[in-house]
């Protein structure tokens, strides 16, 4: 449950974006929704490997390099997803940070905090 809680979270993020940047578009909530989904598998498969392999102009730049690969990401997902659109590179990159920020603060403020497991 908590998993589809924190995809519908992610697609209303990418439906604040277009009001705050006016060269990312989302047409629509399914869109919002298939957008989340992808940027999800994108964060989770091709993201690590990518800084793996620019750890060491990772580490020149003390991981700034890191807002560069996940805007990339960003305009990745925007180049094949219909229906969302970036206008180009540095959109893309701020849209990422705003898009993290947005979701962490209503995944925060949605979710809360998960209580200590126990044994």
């Amino acid at each position: 449950m908590r998993l589809l809680i924190s995809w519908v979270i992610n697609a209303l993020a990418l439906l604040a974006l277009p009001y705050i940047f006016e060269s990312i578009r989302v047409e629509g909530f399914y869109t919002a929704l298939i957008t989340a989904l992808v940027l999800g598998l994108v964060n989770a498969l091709i993201r690590p490997v990518l800084i793996l392999l620019t750890l060491p102009i990772n580490i020149l730049t003390l991981g700034l390099f890191t807002f560069v690969i996940n805007g990339l990401l960003f305009w990745f997902v925007a180049s094949f997803v219909k229906g969302f659109f970036v206008a180009g590179f540095w959109p893309a990159v701020g849209g990422a940070i705003v898009y993290s920020i947005i979701s962490w603060a209503l995944s925060a403020l949605i979710l809360g905090d998960r209580p200590p497991a126990r044994d």
